[in-house]
């Protein structure tokens, strides 16, 4: 039992450090994104991030931003769980029919000044769904929406580019 214990503690640290090119570029846009925060609202930026339909990919990119190793909240954004104490919607899917009138209503209830980021191509256009009986299509045909991040699914950095966008279209 003994041996078995002590050859599990000697090997150490068996794997390899990360190295990854866009870790620059992430502490980069997150001090901006950091500036524009403090600039704007003096404390956090408050997200409801609201799944209209979506396959789950956007929303899998979206937690690794709270993931360690991306650690969103360093920066200064955080997700809440009421629209009532959100600053921003981050909305990913077509529209479902279903989810339409919930969309409205997280809208509305979202106290302004608000913004809303489409995160996603279903969200930024309707996707492969389009308008249909079961689709609204993209996330516009429901609400205005200020910043569009495309990709299927966008990358962390991706999305943390479209929120340092969505703060800049503020400021402008």
């Amino acid at each position: 039992m003994f041996r078995i214990l002590k050859q599990s503690l000697t090997p150490g640290v068996v794997t390899e450090p990360v190295s990854d090119p866009t870790d620059a570029e992430l502490e980069r846009i997150g001090i901006e994104l950091r500036r524009r925060i403090d600039a704007r609202f003096g404390r956090s930026l408050a997200i409801r991030q609201v799944d209209a339909g979506s396959c789950n990919g956007c929303e899998l990119e979206i937690h690794a931003l709270n993931n360690p190793y991306h650690d969103v909240e360093r920066f200064g954004v955080h997700f809440v769980a009421s629209p009532r104490h959100a600053d921003a919607l981050l909305v990913t899917g077509p529209v479902s029919r279903h989810m339409e009138t919930a969309l409205r209503r997280t809208w509305r209830a979202t106290p302004s000044p608000k913004f809303v980021i489409a995160a996603g191509e279903c969200a930024c256009t309707g996707g492969e769904f389009g308008v249909s009986y079961a689709s609204c299509g993209a996330v516009e045909n429901v609400v205005p929406v200020d910043v569009k991040i495309p990709g299927c699914p966008p990358t962390p950095v991706d999305l943390l580019q479209g929120l340092l966008a969505a703060l800049r279209e503020g400021s402008a």
